[in-house]
């Protein structure tokens, strides 16, 4: 499971996208970027989240460190902004934190150089978990001492939106003529060759493993939670064999 922190103080709303996450303090002394269980797609974003997160993590990825976290609605009380009360009060229990990069800046293509390897890996991953917010308008990228870090994955695996439908879903290729890294060339088959053999089934496990249970209660068609690990695993396994094969760039294939 995730390390689990409990939140002591909520700062300020973050007004990037439409979940309004918030940056709060927790009883460990961090600081972290709060996502939360009753904004835009609820748990099944914060599931995306720690799947995509943990996974790119073990596949060499820079991301923030996740962890669960404790938030008692009574920190909603002290809120002037009602829409932000509102969330917090609805939130109550176990929530998603990303520790803050302080000093972190948006990664804008225009301005940054990412080799053709680093592009390659990164467009290959977002292809695997079918990113479709990783635009250049909207790169959920950061720039953090002087590195490159993936954020924000919570629009990803849209199969997990429609399980009857996921095999279908999740076959289908992947646009990535729009991806913020698409103008540096992205060597995908390099990427491909060297990190679809990592995408085990023994690593999905122990990826799918830090889902909180309480996140996969419920789930119609699924008897336990671990058997709707394995359902985000599944398609994953199958997808990492052959995605490279069928992501369309800028200059094709």
């Amino acid at each position: 499971m995730l390390r689990n922190v409990t939140a002591t103080r909520y700062i300020t709303p973050l007004r990037e996208g439409g979940s309004l996450p918030g940056l709060i303090e927790s009883d460990d002394l961090g600081t972290y970027v709060l996502k939360f269980t009753g904004a835009g797609q609820g748990r099944k974003t914060l599931v995306a989240e720690v799947v995509c997160g943990e996974l790119a993590r073990r596949l060499g990825f820079r991301v923030p460190r996740l962890v669960t976290v404790d938030l008692d609605p009574v920190l909603g009380l002290g809120e002037p902004e009602q829409q932000v009360q509102e969330l917090l009060k609805s939130s109550g229990g176990t929530n998603l934190g990303m520790d803050f990069l302080s000093g972190a800046l948006g990664f804008d293509p225009l301005a940054f150089h990412v080799s053709s390897e680093e592009a390659g890996r990164i467009v290959w991953f977002d292809a695997l978990v079918n990113n479709v917010d990783r635009s250049w308008r909207n790169p959920n990228l950061l720039r953090w001492q002087g590195e490159v870090w993936l954020v924000d994955h919570g629009a990803t695996m849209i199969w997990h939106h429609n399980w009857p439908g996921a095999a279908t879903s999740a076959a289908r290729p992947y646009d990535a003529s729009d991806h913020a890294l698409a103008r540096f060339a992205p060597d995908i088959r390099s990427a491909a060759a060297a990190l679809a053999p990592l995408v085990t089934e023994e690593l999905l496990a122990e990826v799918t493993a830090r889902i909180p249970d309480v996140w996969l209660l419920d789930e119609p068609g699924f008897a336990t939670p671990d058997d709707l690990r394995r359902a985000y695993a599944r398609p994953l396994r199958e997808r990492a064999a052959t995605i490279h094969e069928r992501i369309t760039t800028q200059g094709g294939r």
